[in-house]
Parts: structure tokens; sequence; C-alpha cells
């Protein structure tokens, strides 16, 4: 039986604890990269989802995949299929981080499930992380990872696998709040070394382009994330209320040659904002929820 067909159950509810210090030259290296003119200055805790800079797992070059990933085995199931991807996840922050603390991060491995996709074979496992600060949980994350097919060289549209109109069901109403960025290629970098991420696609252009299909550098899922959710504290993070909840899933790729569009509904009564990215071609590349108490 292939590695991609095999029965992961097993991995079920696996666990493991990392730790880790929030050092501050890199939160603030973080905070330099995602710098807008109308940000705050810098305080005592961690920016909104600056957690992903820390608790990295770094492995030697010789244990590394042709995409720049860490091989898979030893937490994370065996799966075979080669490309791996962030699609979503879903957090609910208890408390905020202070800068210098040391953490510990509670990992559980939850569902493992295979499907059958547009562009193939598709392996779909969830995550979940608890942050505490000794006797103190200040996070909890639900990660959704997806595994795929790899893609066929030089088209284009298996790796993006989307086209460039909507149909009605995703058509977006006009924002209430909207900012306009580019994921060009500098800021990319800059994402990958403070995350500790080696993935080819977010720096190798012909690795993107001839082996994975897409056509250009990819921007980073938690990137556009993270742009996100500090966008929606901006605006609506006031009189005492912070973001509480916050929930995304990934659409469809951002590629560095486009800019992007970080869009705001109006809030409703229970504090939830509607949230989402489009690209320049209209196409929605994420789709998110904040909730601010």
């Amino acid at each position: 039986m292939a590695a991609n067909e095999q029965d992961f159950s097993d991995w079920g509810g696996k666990t493991e604890v990392s730790y880790d210090i929030i050092d501050p030259a890199l939160a603030e290296r973080l905070r330099t990269t995602l710098l807008r003119i109308e940000q705050t200055p810098a305080t005592g805790v961690l920016p909104t989802l600056g957690h992903w800079c820390y608790f990295q797992s770094p492995a030697p070059a010789d244990l590394l995949g042709e995409d720049g990933h860490p091989q898979r085995g030893g937490f994370l199931p065996p799966i075979a299929l080669p490309r791996r991807m962030w699609a979503g996840g879903s957090l609910e922050f208890l408390s905020p981080i202070p800068i210098g603390a040391t953490l510990s991060r509670h990992s559980t491995i939850g569902s493992i499930q295979a499907k059958e996709g547009r562009s193939g074979k598709l392996v779909f496992v969830s995550i979940t992380h608890d942050y505490w600060q000794e006797e103190t949980k200040l996070i909890t994350e639900r990660q959704d990872l997806v595994f795929r097919e790899a893609a066929i060289k030089g088209n284009t549209a298996s790796a993006n696998n989307k086209t460039t109109t909507l149909p009605p069901s995703e058509e977006t109403p006009t924002p209430l709040h909207s900012q306009t960025l580019r994921g060009d290629a500098v800021t990319l970098f800059r994402f990958s070394a403070l995350t500790f991420n080696s993935h080819r696609i977010h720096y190798d252009r012909d690795y993107a382009i001839q082996v994975e299909g897409y056509s250009g550098l990819v921007v980073h899922g938690p990137l556009l994330a993270t742009q996100l959710a500090q966008f929606a504290e901006q605006r609506f993070a006031n009189d005492g209320r912070s973001l509480r909840h916050f929930d995304f899933k990934a659409v469809s790729p951002v590629i560095d040659t486009q800019h992007y569009t970080l869009c705001a509904g109006s809030e409703a009564d229970d504090g939830c904002v509607p949230l989402w990215i489009v690209k320049d071609d209209g196409v929605v590349a994420m789709r998110a929820e904040a909730r601010f108490l």
C-alpha cells in the first residue's frame, strides 16, 4: 500500500510538548517587517499571531525534502504526498503574550482525513496547540494542514486551482474598511526568516514555477492571516475591547506579482467581523472572521 493510502489513525491523539522564550529581538523584527505608518509603537506584549515565529523545529539540511520542508515522520505522520500547505485555522486569545516570557506549547494531532479533490488526492491533518505561561493558558489554536499530489509541471492552473471569475456564491460585498498591499519578494524573504520556514515556494522562483506549478513566489498563508488579523484590530479593537477569536481559511494562493486587498465588513451585534482578502484579479484569497470582546 502506498504511503499516501495508509491508515494514519494511530497518529490521532499523538501529543508533543515544546518550550520557547519570547525573544525581544525577534519580536521587534516581526513588528518592523509588518510595520505600517498608522500602527502604534511597540508595547510589552507580542503582536497578534506573532507566536508563529516561535516554537520552530529546525532540521539539518540533509533531513530536508526537495521542497525545503523537514522530511515527514516524527510528530507528523509520514504522508507521502509531496506538497504541504497551511490551509487555515482557528484561534482563541485568552491573554496577551509577554515579551521575554518562557512559554510551553502542548500539541495534539486531531483528525486525519484522506479525500479526493479536483487536483487529486488530499490528506487533511488537524493539530491543536495550547500555549501556556506557567499555569496560565494564553492561546488555544487549531491548525489545518493539507497534503497534496505533485503539480503537473508547466500547469499553473493545477497549482492555483482557481478561475479568475468568481461564481455568484463567492461574490463579496463592498468592504467597510480596506487596505491594498503587495507581497514583494523582500517581505516574503523576511517572513520566511522570522518563522524559519524554508519552503522553497516562498523564495525560490524557479522551483515555485517549474516544480510546483505556480506563476511566481507564493505569499505565506500565515503572513496573510497575520496582516488580516492586525488590520481588523486597528479598526475594531477600541473601548477596551480586544481580539478574542480569529478563524481563517485559505481559498486561493497569492503570488508576489499580485496586489491584494485586506477587507473588513460591518461588525455584528455579537462582535463578529467578516474579513476577506481579494486579489487584483477579483479572486478571493482568504476568508476569515474576527470576534472582539
